[in-house]
């Protein structure tokens, strides 16, 4: 009977969550339709606008045409009228002197008949009739006034619609989500050399998945970006994911908007686990001390503070991520104070202590920064189950970078028992990068992204931080910088 009740439960959980992303899916199709119903009056009232704009344009280009050869027109008439009135001007003076010439000639009287002949040969030499050009000014021609617009008019005819830049493609191999801080990456599907700039919008959301459309949170834009990436900074990560969309844009027009990624951006955080320590390690939330007796004195703290962005989780930004929730935080933080007697998780000489977070999916990264009289230390990772005596590094349950600097200075990657010698100095601050899903345990130099050492495993049980101090008084920070799969 509760069987069946667990099953019917699980049944009830998954058609309730198909229930809500099928509604979420009318929501975001009905929000498309009325999208494309107001875009198509938008862009039907720009395209009046723009045939209007070109309209006008012809327009003012055919009165500014017709003034030209009207005023060649008024031109050339002006100078053929003048010389036409010139012409007939000197024509009819010429006339009247030819028949005064023509009357001279009967003149009989020879005093008169010489008088009447020198005037008209004076008159002759001023007629304007010699001095006119009989050539026209100006021609009929208006053939220079002529238009051809059949180039134009083949222009007019490829007119089309802009060319839209194609929807980016958000890269979820290269998103990185840290320290309050967000680095989107993204490319184009196809080289487009016209591409101006990009847009980001970007909003928090409690939701997994799809963007709802009936989200309660607005889109935030971040504009006018040259680079195929983008990086928020400042952020307060006050919800559990966060959406992105991208869209490139010419100089014209911005294009469609890239699928829609939803980022998980609650971080892992965890503590050392009191209930995993060592007897002579006092541990709390926070720090570790070293304590010989068991829980009388105290010497050489070890404090940590979690979540301090440095901005070093970039060099991770190249590793693969897979699509998987946040691993679930234990609950040893809420368990009272137990008496030094009854806790016995390690002994012997494994002073060692666990985080309190288990990891079973996903990738993630923290470091850790030795202070400086810290002798011989171990960092890594181990199964839960790693036993009470065990080592971290000398189990085929635990994988550890080693520091020694007692007597004899080592620096080595350990798992099974197993020692591999690292030829480089050691660095302050080490970075521990883990993906479960991929099997990868690397750690870097925090400082430099120099890739220290890296393990391969098929990891088949949950995982949590190791910690060990191998020699009494030494003590270290841990800064804890984890990356949620997504």
């Amino acid at each position: 009977m509760d069987t069946q009740k667990e099953a019917l439960q699980r049944i009830i959980a998954t058609l309730a969550n198909k229930n809500d992303e099928i509604q979420n899916f009318i929501d975001t199709l009905n929000h498309r339709l009325k999208g494309v119903q107001a875009n198509s009056a938008k862009v039907l009232s720009e395209l009046d606008e723009e045939f209007d704009s070109l309209y006008s344009l012809l327009d003012e280009m055919k009165e500014s045409m017709t003034n030209s050869i009207k005023q060649e027109q008024a031109h050339k008439m002006q100078a053929l009228q003048n010389q036409l009135t010139q012409c007939t001007n000197a024509l009819e003076n010429s006339e009247e002197l030819l028949e005064f010439a023509s009357r001279t000639m009967d003149i009989k009287e020879p005093e008169e008949f010489t008088k009447a002949a020198r005037q008209i040969k004076d008159r002759v030499t001023m007629a304007a009739a010699f001095r006119l050009s009989l050539k026209p000014k100006t021609s009929d021609n208006m053939t220079h006034l002529m238009v051809d617009f059949s180039q134009e008019r083949q222009m007019i005819q490829t007119l089309k619609f802009l060319p839209v830049p194609k929807a980016p493609e958000i890269d979820l191999t290269d998103c990185i989500v840290a320290d309050n801080c967000v680095s989107v990456a993204w490319r184009m599907p196809d080289e487009d050399n016209k591409i101006d700039h990009y847009v980001m919008e970007y909003r928090k959301t409690h939701y997994d998945g799809l963007p709802r459309v009936k989200d309660e949170r607005c889109w935030e834009q971040i504009d006018h970006i040259k680079a195929t990436e983008y990086t928020l900074s400042g952020l307060k990560f006050d919800s559990k994911y966060m959406n992105f969309r991208v869209r490139a844009c010419n100089k014209a027009v911005a294009g469609e908007y890239s699928d829609p990624v939803t980022l998980e951006t609650k971080a892992l955080t965890f503590a050392f686990d009191s209930m995993s320590s060592h007897l002579n390690l006092k541990v709390e939330d926070s720090y570790i001390e070293w304590d010989p007796t068991g829980g009388k004195s105290q010497e050489n703290k070890v404090k940590g503070k979690e979540n301090k962005g440095s901005g070093h989780v970039t060099l991770l930004r190249n590793n693969i991520r897979s699509g998987t929730p946040s691993p679930k935080r234990t609950s040893v933080t809420a368990r009272p104070a137990m008496m030094r007697g009854s806790r016995d998780r390690f002994t012997g000489e494994s002073y060692t202590v666990l985080g309190d977070t288990t990891i079973e999916s996903g990738q993630h990264y923290w470091e850790v920064k030795a202070q400086k009289d810290c002798k011989s230390y171990s960092v890594g990772i181990s199964y839960k189950s790693i036993g009470k005596f065990d080592q971290l590094g000398k189990t085929n349950t635990s994988w550890c970078l080693h520091v020694n600097n007692w007597l004899q200075a080592a620096f080595a990657a350990k798992h099974n028992n197993k020692a591999k010698a690292l030829e480089m100095p050691v660095p302050d601050r080490i970075g521990i990068y883990c993906d479960f899903d991929g099997g990868q345990l690397s750690f870097y130099n925090a400082n430099t992204k120099q890739l220290l050492y890296s393990f391969k495993s098929k990891f088949t049980q949950p995982i949590v931080p190791g910690f060990m101090v191998s020699i009494k008084l030494s003590f270290f920070f841990f800064f804890s910088k984890s990356q949620s799969g997504f």
